[in-house]
């Protein structure tokens, strides 16, 4: 297909995906109520103590825009998860023909897959909200309380799900590239220290200043990893088995088979009537 043709397609996938995303936000606005509440749960819930009562539930606006700029964001996140079907088939329907059928069975798993430890990741981040915010807010003086914005709250929100969501990811991805032959188990074990030391380490960053979010991702993170790594292990012992030049080196001269072939023997006197 010309490049041009390419560019057409494409703008006319991602009209399609725009078109199913305000649909989505529609449905988002409809329902804003609903899920404020569900996402500001947590914080609710949070105990009685000198530091947070039951009156301090409520969020400030600080801001004249505020209130709408939380309530756009909110029916566009909720949006894109009404609409992912929608524009997750966009985005396959422009990939899918430059993909081999091998590679498109791989996609038919893979993205299930990637779609429940997203969920499961984003689950995990907002149940832990509450304990995470009790920690948080436990190193405030007796005479603070805590009064967070709309704003604030939100976007704390959506980065640890979305982050929560992406770490439970990675593993699969690195699945996926020892499938495709470019990360061996042999790589994997090698780093395996590293890997589990920038696991920590990214969880301490994408997370709030206190244990509880950070081991609540690490220590997934470092349980997939080992399962991808056990995946890589078996992946790649089954193709030593099956390769019959596993093992040799590639300047080495392999064996030759020099048992003698199975070919019939020419029938002799069916080929002297032939010359008479």
């Amino acid at each position: 297909m010309p490049l041009m043709d390419h560019l057409r397609e494409l703008r006319g996938r991602l009209t399609k995906a725009l078109i199913g995303l305000l649909l989505g936000a529609v449905i988002g606005y409809v329902f804003y109520q609903r899920v404020w509440a569900f996402l500001t749960e947590p914080y609710c819930s949070l105990p009685e103590s000198s530091a947070f009562d039951a009156e301090g539930c409520s969020l400030i606006v600080t801001g004249p825009f505020d209130a709408f700029f939380v309530a756009m964001k909110v029916w566009l996140v909720v949006g894109a998860l009404i609409s992912a079907p929608i524009w997750l088939y966009q985005l396959w329907a422009f990939v899918a023909p430059a993909l081999h059928s091998r590679e498109k069975k791989y996609a038919y798993i893979f993205v299930p897959l990637a779609a429940v430890l997203f969920v499961g990741g984003a689950v995990l981040a907002y149940n832990i909200t509450s304990l995470a915010l009790t920690v948080l807010f436990g190193f405030l003086p007796e005479d603070a309380d805590p009064m967070l914005t709309v704003d604030q709250y939100l976007d704390y929100m959506i980065i640890m799900m979305v982050m929560f969501g992406l770490g439970f990811v990675m593993p699969l991805l690195v699945a996926l590239l020892n499938l495709a032959g470019v990360l061996s188990h042999a790589t994997l074990a090698k780093w395996r220290r590293a890997i589990i030391f920038g696991a920590f380490a990214i969880s301490a960053v994408i997370t709030p200043a206190e244990p509880i979010s950070m081991l609540a991702l690490a220590v997934p993170l470092v349980v997939l990893f080992e399962i991808a790594e056990l995946f890589a292990f078996l992946n790649d012992r089954r193709k030593r088995r099956d390769d019959p030049f596993a093992g040799l080196d590639d300047d080495e001269i392999s064996e030759l088979d020099d048992t003698p072939s199975d070919l019939d023997e020419p029938d002799v006197e069916e080929n002297s009537s032939k010359r008479r």
